[in-house]
């Protein structure tokens, strides 16, 4: 993919204000676009497959869309899903992700003195008749990361083992769910103050168009 995906997902025009703003650190946006390179698309994607990978990041978009109201970003890991598996898998995703989605963080801390600030909240709940064991594991870890990471324990490493997977794809996904929160929280950023703008824009006309009338 060519063009910068995080001003593809925040719907920046070329030469907007907000464009300006990102291109005034050419480095970090640079390096977010070749984070997505390396993690989402790689030349060579060894035994994470690029299904796998779009399958967590459409995972992880979904978790934190709104419901019934779907993001520009989702959407678009969705469909860079679909193009590399079967349809009943991309609606399964779906699927796990909206019967998972919820507030976070919570869970429970394992230090004594934070004990009262326990909260309760659900597991993934991932469908393995469509998704699979190996799948459904990463969804599964990547459910932990994104809305509960103080239940992180041993066993859920342990799980994406005997799942199968290698050390090399288990830091790769743990990366992967890591880079999406940084992107989706950018993203989300970046299309607040562009509303923001147009909300200002829009207020500073009213009484330019109402002295017009006059």
């Amino acid at each position: 993919m060519s063009h910068d995906v995080i001003d593809h997902l925040a719907e920046i025009p070329a030469g907007s204000r907000l464009d300006e703003i990102r291109r005034a650190r050419p480095d970090a946006r640079e390096h977010a676009q070749q984070s997505f390179l390396a993690l989402l698309e790689p030349a060579d994607p060894g035994e994470l497959a690029l299904a796998d990978r779009y399958a967590v990041a459409a995972f992880v978009a979904l978790l934190h869309d709104v419901p019934g109201e779907p993001t520009r970003a989702s959407s678009f890991y969705l469909e860079l899903l679909d193009d590399e598996a079967e349809p009943e898998l991309v609606r399964a995703v779906r699927g796990a992700a909206n019967a998972g989605r919820a507030s976070g963080p919570y869970g429970d801390y394992r230090e004594p003195g934070l004990a009262a600030e326990a909260r309760p909240g659900p597991v993934a709940a991932v469908d393995r008749t469509v998704i699979g064991d190996r799948l459904a594991a990463l969804l599964e870890h990547a459910h932990l990361l994104v809305l509960h990471p103080r239940d992180a324990r041993p066993d859920a490493l342990r799980a994406l083992v005997d799942a199968g997977w290698c050390a090399d794809a288990i830091v790769s996904v743990s990366q992967l769910v890591a880079f999406l929160a940084f992107q989706l929280r950018l993203v989300h950023g970046l299309r607040t103050l562009a509303a923001t703008a147009t909300a200002t824009t829009a207020t500073t006309a009213e009484p330019e168009l109402e002295g017009a009338r006059a």
